[in-house]
């Protein structure tokens, strides 16, 4: 639903509640009170600017943020590959920026700025929970989790297997620090594999009380995935969302196995809003299943405050009926 034919829904919407006032909100929806960011929308002017770019995100209405890595606490393996990455992307900073966790946690309180969550890799999460754990209790961070499988571990459904006992380790690890691991999901393995579904498998041999689940409504578009199903019947799994939209209905060339897979995907990337995905629909049905954090997603947008406050307009303005 683009904001042209949700703002005329919307005036229907208002007719229909002053005239039949027990119709409206019949999914007991509730606008999203903290809108969230996911910093990778806007990495390079971040890197360039922290302080003001944080400012502009507060100042436009944002009061949640997701950071993503590497941090300090980072095992070196991936700092080293994050550094040749960044280079080829024009990415100066990650993590804190160069802020110490209680530096970085000042200025987001100046601001009205909250952290609830973190992407981290699998390796730091592995081997560095502690120091991670220290830092996020600094911050506020609540919850911490991966952005995606490495390739190389999931070659096959033995794969997936061995990396549902990996999540219930770092779960049942993340809850003695007092956090709680997620899984964010880039639009593979929703293809049948050997006879099963890879990311149903990822569901059915976690715990669910020790690994949550981080729904992007785009990467599952992407991968011609039914989210509402996965909502409905998986009810408190997906706790956290990263919210974009698509320019036109797309899927994978190829399963989404392969970077390359992805990255061909990243020309539909669209502001939330402006393209075919049903923002308020899915909304609705994650807040009636568990949904707690919202985040707008834009992969390294070129336009940022144009998406920020677009986007922020439109997220804020969701209301049912949708």
């Amino acid at each position: 639903m683009n904001r042209r034919s949700f703002l005329e829904k919307s005036s229907l919407a208002l007719a229909s509640g002053i005239l039949a006032p027990n119709l409206s909100f019949s999914r007991n929806f509730k606008p999203i009170s903290n809108v969230g960011l996911g910093l990778f929308t806007l990495p390079k002017a971040l890197g360039s600017d922290l302080t003001g770019t944080l400012k502009m995100i507060s100042e436009i209405g944002y009061k949640e943020l997701e950071f993503f890595g590497p941090y300090d606490f980072s095992v070196d393996s991936v700092k080293k590959s994050w550094d040749q990455m960044a280079g080829m992307l024009g990415i100066s900073g990650s993590g804190y920026f160069g802020k110490s966790p209680k530096e970085m946690r000042a200025i987001l309180d100046d601001l009205g700025l909250t952290a609830p969550s973190i992407h981290v890799d699998l390796e730091t999460l592995q081997q560095n929970m502690g120091p991670l754990a220290e830092a996020a209790h600094i911050m506020g961070h609540k919850d911490v989790g991966i952005a995606m499988i490495p390739q190389e571990l999931r070659p096959n459904l033995d794969g997936y297997k061995k990396m549902a006992d990996v999540f219930n380790a770092i779960g049942e690890e993340a809850k003695k620090n007092g956090l709680t691991y997620f899984y964010h999901n880039h639009g593979y393995g929703h293809s049948e594999l050997e006879g099963e579904i890879p990311f149903q498998l990822l569901l059915d041999r976690t715990d669910k009380d020790l690994v949550k689940m981080e729904m992007d409504v785009f990467w599952f578009a992407s991968a011609g995935a039914d989210m509402i199903a996965y909502l409905k019947n998986n009810p408190g799994r997906f706790e956290l969302f990263h919210l974009k939209d698509m320019s036109e209905k797309k899927t994978f060339a190829n399963g989404g196995e392969s970077m390359n897979d992805i990255m061909g995907m990243f020309p539909y990337l669209a502001d939330a809003g402006t393209g075919v995905l049903d923002l308020c629909e899915i909304v609705s049905v994650a807040q009636q299943n568990g949904g707690k954090h919202f985040f707008l997603e834009k992969d390294m947008t070129t336009t940022p405050q144009e998406t920020l406050k677009g986007s922020f307009e439109f997220l804020k303005s969701l209301k049912d009926p949708c």
